[in-house]
């Protein structure tokens, strides 16, 4: 089983940037969903990646459908302000070996609407104080695909670090 991050349509370089940093170090594939608002190639896109980058497995589309219709046994949750299931209280554990994909939407709107209301028993939502608009995207993402790694116990990532002896 894999984590994969869906971005459909971001906005921010550096907000991809950072994700796209997040994505390489728990080793997710990252999916972008045109149009961005952005040239891929644009120095803060890469800055905010630092030298992640070029280790990052990165796929493009044309549309949303385009991914569901690649990945057609994924385990798709919408990542949204409007989810009725707290992202913790998802059990991604209990997809069986299907590959999930979190999928976010742009800054300033989120996810078509449509989309949503098609997936509603599959919209998960991070709790914040009433009247609050959201989080930053990067900071979502993280939160977010780190309960997935937590409820799987951090497959292959290494848990414990060292303090080296001079």
């Amino acid at each position: 089983m894999r984590i994969h991050i869906v971005l459909v349509e971001p906005e921010i370089p550096s907000n991809t940037g950072n994700i796209s940093r997040t994505c390489s170090v728990i080793d997710s594939p990252l999916h972008l969903v045109h149009p961005l608002g952005f040239d891929i190639s644009d120095k803060m896109v890469k800055r905010a990646g630092l030298d992640y980058w070029d280790e990052l497995e990165l796929y493009e589309y044309n549309s949303f459908e385009e991914v569901r219709e690649k990945y057609p046994e994924g385990d798709f949750y919408y990542c949204t302000t409007k989810g009725k299931i707290t992202y913790s209280d998802a059990d991604y554990k209990n997809n069986g070996e299907r590959d999930i994909f979190l999928v976010f939407g742009k800054e300033t709107k989120g996810l078509p609407e449509d989309l949503l209301k098609d997936n509603y028993d599959k919209c998960i939502r991070i709790p914040m104080k009433v009247n609050k608009r959201s989080l930053n995207l990067s900071n979502s993402v993280a939160v977010i695909a780190y309960e997935v790694l937590r409820q799987t116990e951090f497959g292959e990532l290494q848990r414990q670090g060292e303090i080296k002896n001079d």
